[in-house]
This record gives C-alpha cells, sequence and structure tokens, in this order.
C-alpha cells in the first residue's frame, strides 16, 4: 500500500473521534499485514473506488463499541442495539468521507460506499492482493483500529476521441 494514504485516514480519524468523543487519542505501532483480515468483535466496512481504491475496515470490541456509540449519543447505553450500531457505522463513514476529501485535496478523487457492520468475532475476509496496513488508536473508551487495503487506481484515463468529419469533407 503507497503510504500516502495513510495520513489522511489518521488525521480524519484524529479529527473525527476527538469531536466526537472529546477524547484524546493516541496511535500504536503501525503494522504491515498480508492475508486474511480476521474481524473483532465490531467491524465496520468501506470500500473507496477512483483514484485510490481499496477496502477501509475499523475494528474494535463490544465494550469498547458500546462505549463509542454511549459517547457520541450521550445516552449510558448497556448493548450494541440498533442505534448503537447505526452510530458506530456512521462514525466509520464519517472518518472515511473526511479521509477521502483529504485524499481529493492532494489529487487523489474517490468514491466511498456505504458502510457495513459485521458483528461478531472472527469472520475472514480476504482483501485478495492488497496488504493492509493497520493504525490502532488508543482512547480512554477502548482501542480501535483502521486498517488500510488501498492502492492507487486507475488514473488519466482518456476517453477516446473520435474523429467527426467536417461539413466541408462530407459535401466534397
Amino acid at each position: 500500500m503507497n503510504v500516502k494514504f495513510l495520513n489522511p485516514f489518521v488525521e480524519a480519524a484524529y479529527e473525527v473521534l476527538r469531536a466526537e468523543t472529546g477524547m484524546e487519542i493516541s496511535r500504536g505501532e503501525l503494522r504491515l499485514e498480508q492475508g486474511m483480515y480476521v474481524t473483532d468483535d465490531v467491524t465496520v466496512i468501506l470500500s473507496l473506488v477512483g483514484a485510490v481504491e481499496g477496502t477501509v475496515f475499523y475494528s474494535m470490541n463490544r465494550s469498547a463499541a458500546v462505549r463509542f456509540a454511549s459517547i457520541m449519543m450521550g445516552e449510558s447505553l448497556i448493548e450494541l442495539d440498533g442505534l448503537a450500531q447505526s452510530g458506530i457505522a456512521e462514525i466509520g463513514n464519517v472518518i472515511t468521507g473526511r479521509a477521502s476529501m483529504k485524499l481529493s485535496e492532494n489529487g487523489y478523487e474517490s468514491n466511498i460506499s456505504t458502510p457495513s457492520l459485521i458483528l461478531g468475532k472472527g469472520a475472514s475476509i480476504s482483501t485478495l492482493d492488497y496488504p493492509r496496513l493497520v493504525v490502532p488508536l488508543v482512547t480512554d473508551a477502548g482501542s480501535v483500529e483502521i486498517h488500510l487495503a488501498l492502492r492507487e487506481g486507475k488514473r488519466g484515463l482518456k476517453t477516446p476521441q473520435i474523429a467527426v468529419p467536417s461539413a466541408k469533407a462530407v459535401s466534397g
């Protein structure tokens, strides 16, 4: 994965998590993983298509997800109900959207998918031949791991030019 795609996601995650939770965030040790991605208790998945393409996973355990949702909703939640699930999916959506805007400012315009949420630990997801750069973020509410399986997409493809005869050439 091209490391220049890392900073927009880290910056966006810091901005969004700090704004939504008011907590300090620290970054753990970056690592590169290949092979299957194995889900944690709660995983938000989004895809990017365009000048940057691939998949982003936001992974956390259930207690961290409930704590994040509680803080964001301003309620004391006990379980990861539908409202909490929606809040967690939306946080991944907002981080990815903000990162996508930052990428666009650097000439890498891409579209993002709607978020999907996987509940349950241990599901294996193939990112095919995309290695994943893993960014652990630690807060008082718990940890979130961002898995970036991204690469530069097809850029600069021009539409074929079709020659249109001029009126003079047609008439004679």
